[in-house]
């Protein structure tokens, strides 16, 4: 055994806090260089310096990179795919104790000293001994390492089955590393001759309320969609208020019924998603002045189970639909009030057909400048420039207006679940007796409701539906694309098994250390060997 480096929980510990010290908050340059060094640290296993073209980094995109590392049995075509992500989020939220946040040990000590300042909950933890707090302990560097451990014994072992490490960056923003990553998983899968016969993710396992000490195996993830708007209304003086319409009231009406709205919500296996809330909401004035706001933008999001793009376009559609029935109806009142002709009827638009029009009566050459416009703005992420597409175009195609403009932004996560297959079924109750042996308790949950990168395999949509997200997606194809057809190549079933800890994304984000260091390196391990 002395042949392994992290095989105990000692050195485990040592290889998390290691990875948790190379500051990789999303869209930082910490992201761009944590791949390298990863890659260099699989280097010092001897299979890879071995075999070192089985270590690759993939172009992510803006500098990032996500890395594979394969394990090839000479004899094996049965594969296992492990997959993590290496991002942050920020750690502003550290106030005084920020420059501690990636260097566990010494915050865990330094919260010691004080803890006064916590919550009451985590300064029960911190007190207990068993928890290391720090920025990507929990979410999620602790997976990583503990793919690590496993390849890493598979290597020296020789056990009889295949292993791909797969660590990305861009989870907590659009997924750009998985999105790289899947079309290199099936690159391998032809190269190889591999059988994908599990995707395992190791996000920790979330508590589903404060005082949740039960740990949790996902056979599922839940997905997301992001519907959006463009309100566009008629300007005019405040003075004249009749004359024109706030594109804020138009919003009003659409942002009324989606929040909290029943009809998106999804039940399956026992479960519900959680009900569809606003992101954002803001009118395009660039400054104040007296003419009335007549462009504004919302977007929405949706949690899948089951429904396809299309599935929830038509649903968004017949919602904004309903709403600006309602302020026809409402502001036809004020205008008979008022003894004004008013400035017309609010339309729905999808962002196809205003494309449509817009290319017939501007040409293509002139549509796709103004998208330029848009796409080259490099302060403005993908959902800015997707909505400022739109408004690019209907400055250019005014008689449309008042409308509601209807489209996608991205990301967008497929929902999977493969609760109901004959593997899953038994690693669950074999997952289920490991952790018995530690006296805890393991409950399964369909669909894993943090959102991770299992959504891009194992894709199922016999329908096209996701015809209607690239053809309603501004940016589709120049700065954001899904390989739909690469993932709907990676089948096999998914399952995450991770850590138990507490406070993602915040504060008071901490791992469970028994959990993390003794208990999972077992059920991990035993899964494996299990499939072979």
């Amino acid at each position: 055994m002395s042949q392994l480096l992290w095989s105990t929980p000692k050195t485990l510990r040592e290889l998390l806090c290691e990875l948790v010290s190379w500051d990789s908050i999303t869209l930082t340059e910490g992201e761009t260089t944590f791949a390298p060094k990863a890659l260099d640290k699989l280097r010092e296993l001897k299979y890879f310096q071995d075999h070192p073209s089985h270590l690759q980094l993939l172009d992510a995109g803006l500098g990032r990179y996500a890395v594979t590392a394969l394990y090839k049995h000479p004899e094996a075509v049965e594969t296992v795919v492990l997959i993590s992500h290496f991002d942050t989020v920020q750690t502003e939220e550290y106030g005084a104790l920020q420059p501690l946040a990636y260097f566990p040990e010494e915050l865990t000590k330094k919260l010691m000293e004080d803890p006064s300042d916590l919550p009451e909950s985590a300064r029960i933890d911190l007190e207990t001994g068993k928890y290391l707090f720090g920025r990507g302990t929990m979410d999620m560097k602790m997976g990583l390492a503990l793919h690590m451990q496993l390849i890493e014994k598979a290597t020296v072992e020789e056990w009889p089955i295949n292993l791909v490490l797969t660590t990305v960056p861009d989870e907590e923003v659009n997924s750009a590393g998985m999105r790289a990553a899947v079309t290199q998983l099936v690159r391998l899968r032809e190269e190889f001759g591999l059988t994908y016969k599990l995707f395992l993710n190791s996000e920790p396992s979330f508590s589903q309320n404060p005082t949740d000490i039960a740990e949790y195996i996902y056979s599922g993830t839940i997905g997301k969609i992001m519907p959006a708007a463009l309100f566009y209304g008629k300007e005019t003086h405040v003075g004249e208020p009749m004359k024109g319409m706030t594109a804020n009231y138009i919003a009003s009406y659409l942002t009324q019924r989606m929040e909290w709205n029943s009809l998106f919500r999804e039940t399956d296996l026992g479960e519900s998603t959680p009900l569809p809330v606003s992101l954002q909401q803001k009118d395009l004035k660039m400054s104040y002045s007296t003419q009335t706001p007549y462009r504004a933008v919302a977007l929405y999001n949706v949690f899948l189970f089951k429904r396809t793009a299309a599935e929830v376009m038509d649903l968004f559609e017949q919602v904004a639909t309903e709403a600006m029935d309602a302020l026809n109806t409402d502001y036809q009142k004020i205008c008979q009030r008022e003894e004004v002709k008013g400035v017309g009827t609010v339309k729905v638009l999808r962002y196809e057909q205003l494309l449509a029009y817009a290319t017939q009566k501007l040409g293509a050459e002139e549509v796709e400048r103004l998208k330029q416009e848009a796409l080259m703005q490099e302060d403005w992420d993908d959902r800015e420039k997707s909505l400022r597409i739109v408004d690019n175009l209907m400055i250019q195609c005014q008689e449309l207006a008042p409308a509601t403009v209807i489209l996608f932004t991205p990301p967008y996560y497929p929902a999977v679940n493969t609760s109901n297959d004959p593997l899953i079924v038994e690693a669950v109750e074999l997952l289920k007796k490991s952790g018995q042996s530690f006296n805890n308790k393991i409950d399964q949950i369909h669909y894993f409701n943090g959102i991770c990168d299992l959504s891009y395999v194992n894709y199922d949509d016999s329908g096209n539906g996701w015809t209607a997200f690239e053809s309603n997606t501004p940016v589709w194809g120049d700065t954001y694309s899904i390989p739909f057809e690469d993932m709907a190549q990676l089948k096999g079933p998914v399952l995450n098994v991770g850590p138990f800890g507490k406070d993602a994304h915040q504060r008071t984000e901490r791992l469970h250390v028994d959990s993390a260091f003794v208990e999972m390196p077992v059920m991990l391990e035993t899964l494996i060997k299990s499939l072979y």
